[in-house]
């Protein structure tokens, strides 16, 4: 780590001695790179499960993307999808949505296209992109198990949108245009990479932070008794809310500075030694 994310890291609040409620991002985390559970993370959910804590996803996915999991999770909680712009009750139903200004969608949009990054909208269940041969549209096809919506230019779809993510191979170029993004759209948007080919744009207090928060709030649990798990730079804002974060061992630095603890990888059993070491521990002794 660097001297300012050493820095980072220093300032941060003690982690929390008490959880009563787990949020947990979903790719690079809960998941392996084959977008698989392991056996070992399916024991911890269930020891989860025995000692009485909830378990939410919080996820940059749309909702169809979060809920193919639930069966074989038996997951019957709320969890929050488009990085957290929409809370959804475990039975599907919407419990608050918020949506991003049509202009900055305008403006967003204009500014993926002229640095060439593909773009696509989300807008409750839908799906749109007007590339469908872009370079991670099938691959995203087969993750989420669902086909978008084929449009010949987004004019007239820009009211209602959860999310804009902008995809590209370069991804320099996806890192510059997080920062230029976030610029453009200060006050108006939040702007971060969901991974290193993927920026997510979403309304400005749909961040993991805030889906934190209102699934805290649903479950009766103060924010500083939340224990939260990820591994990219959308994940902080949930790191910063809640009373123990933990980063996945492949996280880059600046990220795994901000989390109180790094566990190993998502090819190491991370997100179940992470259950199991940190959190677990802190609900059976409830000091």
């Amino acid at each position: 780590m660097t001297v300012t994310d050493n820095a980072l890291h220093a300032a941060l609040a003690p982690p929390a001695s008490r959880i009563r409620l787990v949020v947990s991002d979903m790719d690079g985390t809960l998941l392996t790179p084959e977008k698989q559970i392991t056996h070992h993370s399916l024991a911890a959910v269930q020891a989860l499960k025995d000692a009485g804590i909830p378990l939410c996803l919080v996820s940059s996915r749309p909702p169809a993307g979060i809920e193919m999991y639930f069966d074989v999770l038996k997951l019957g909680t709320s969890y929050g999808a488009l990085n957290g712009g929409t809370i959804f009750n475990a039975d599907g139903t919407v419990r608050s949505r918020l949506a991003l200004d049509p202009e900055a969608v305008q403006d967003a949009l204009d500014m993926l296209k002229v640095h060439h990054l593909d773009a696509w909208l989300f807008r409750g269940h839908e799906w749109l992109v007007d590339n469908e041969t872009g370079a991670y549209v099938e691959s995203e096809r087969q993750i989420l198990r669902m086909d978008p919506q084929v449009v010949s230019s987004f004019a007239g779809s820009t009211t209602g949108v959860g999310k804009i993510t902008g995809s590209s191979t370069d991804y320099g170029a996806v890192a510059r245009q997080e920062a230029e993004i976030g610029m453009l759209l200060q006050g108006r948007a939040s702007v971060a990479r969901s991974s290193e080919w993927f920026l997510d744009i979403t309304p400005l207090e749909a961040n993991k932070g805030h889906a934190l928060r209102l699934l805290a709030a649903q479950y009766g649990v103060d924010p500083s008794e939340v224990a939260c798990i990820g591994d990219m730079d959308n994940d902080v804002p949930m790191f910063k809310a809640a009373g123990l974060s933990i980063a996945m061992g492949q996280a880059p630095d600046w990220v795994a500075a901000q989390a109180h603890f790094v566990t190993a990888s998502n090819t190491q059993e991370g997100w179940s030694k992470a259950i199991q070491d940190l959190v677990l521990p802190r609900v059976v002794s409830g000091a």
